[in-house]
């Protein structure tokens, strides 16, 4: 029963600590779980058994440890759960086609100062010059420049 409770302290100790490194990096609560629990085990296996078993136990877990973070880092497993893609769009990419400076349109969020308006029947993203400009209120385009639109309100 000794063996038991030591061997399953000591591999979900590790398998906490690979958790710890290839899935959750950083300093969390699995790495000082998993940590406490392979000490936890050592330390019992020292005083259920005689200390050259301790020591047998201590060197043979630093030794798995070793080959399991080696294999883990080497065959990188972790790869089947990463993000391969990216994302390559833009806000009002290819929106802009059609739309000119000082067209007309009306905000149809407020703009403080970035908001949603809908300028010759498309809904885009504006921002004005810094001022708030209300819900409703009808704007002009007074500057395109790589996908942004700049508006100012109408008087």
């Amino acid at each position: 029963m000794e063996w038991y409770i030591i061997s399953s302290l000591i591999s979900i100790g590790l398998l906490l600590l690979v958790v710890e490194v290839i899935f959750i990096p950083g300093t969390s609560v699995a790495g000082f779980i998993g940590f406490a629990l392979m000490i936890t085990g050592i330390i019992l296996s020292f005083s259920y058994f005689d200390s050259s078993t301790g020591w047998i136990v201590l060197g043979s877990t630093a030794v798995v440890s070793g080959i399991v973070f080696y294999w883990t880092f080497r065959s990188k497993p972790w790869k089947q759960f990463s993000l391969k893609s990216t994302i390559d769009g833009k806000v009002n990419e290819g929106i802009l086609d059609g739309l000119e400076v000082g067209e007309e349109g009306l905000a149809i969020s407020a703009l403080r100062p970035i908001g949603k308006a809908d300028v010759g029947g498309k809904i885009v993203e504006v921002s004005s010059l810094g001022t708030y400009v209300d819900s409703g209120t009808r704007i002009r385009i007074i500057k395109i420049s790589l996908n942004q639109i700049v508006v100012e309100p109408l008087n």
